[in-house]
């Protein structure tokens, strides 16, 4: 299950495609999708094949010429690696719906007073429903952490600040300053607090890393839990399903 930015794996290789149900071919559904990702300035993940990576928001739609602006960040060490690849897939999310589509031709333009990456539209996009991954922002006024020590460096230890959370799994800001982690490492003995109510131990293992828009101090890590005991899968299911409550109750005031 994929609960993070992580691209979703395609085969369409023998038999009957599996993912038709999934794909959005008409352009008017398609630009539906694009528009409402560009009016929620929902964060987005550029993936390239070679592992570059960047965190971005679509800009503009520009349906006549078959165009997408994706804000850049000239500062972000995965940008040329992203430019190079020449292609990427692109990921986000619409509440607890993950789209996904290629993207290729990608080109740096330099305006007066900003920079974006350019596209061509995609040809189709891929909508999946995860309802069991229902991923929820906590509150940043509750200091939401997770407490760990470095994979790598055991006598590091660390408070990471937890951006968003779901009964996966976790995306984290892993600061600039701090070691770098790497996709496929598992990180055993951590402490999750999410709010007052809501702590519990886990271990996690890390999918996917990105860098952030401007302006955030660090990386965003993507990770799945792993091994969570009843306790800590009952918290977070209550959590989650609170929040999930609170935010549909505002948005009906």
């Amino acid at each position: 299950m994929f609960h993070d930015t992580q691209p979703a794996e395609l085969d369409h290789s023998g038999g009957p495609d599996p993912w038709a149900p999934f794909r959005v071919t008409h352009p008017s559904e398609a630009q539906t999708l694009l528009r409402t990702l560009r009016d929620a300035a929902a964060p987005l993940v550029l993936a390239a094949p070679d592992g570059a990576s960047m965190s971005c928001t679509l800009w503009s739609i520009d349906a006549a010429q078959g165009r997408l602006s994706f804000s850049a960040d000239l500062d972000s060490p995965q940008l040329q690696g992203l430019i190079d690849a020449d292609e990427a897939v692109a990921v986000a999310y619409l509440e607890n719906v993950k789209l996904q589509f290629d993207i290729d031709g990608l080109l740096l333009v330099r305006g007066a007073r900003t920079v974006a990456l350019q596209t061509h539209m995609p040809r189709e996009i891929y909508r999946f429903q995860r309802r069991s991954s229902y991923r929820v922002r906590p509150a940043t006024r509750s200091a939401p952490t997770v407490m760990l020590r470095h994979p790598a460096i055991p006598e590091m230890a660390l408070q990471i600040r937890l951006l968003d959370v779901s009964v996966g799994g976790c995306a984290l800001l892993w600061p600039h300053d701090v070691p770098e982690i790497r996709p496929g490492v598992e990180v055993k003995g951590m402490h999750v607090r999410i709010d007052i109510d809501t702590h519990f131990e886990a271990s996690m293992r890390v999918h996917h890393i990105a860098s952030m828009q401007a302006g955030d101090q660090g990386h965003r890590v993507g990770c799945e839990w792993e091994h969570l005991d009843g306790n800590a899968q009952r918290a977070l299911q209550r959590y989650v399903d609170q929040t999930q409550k609170r935010r549909r109750l505002l948005s009906l005031e």
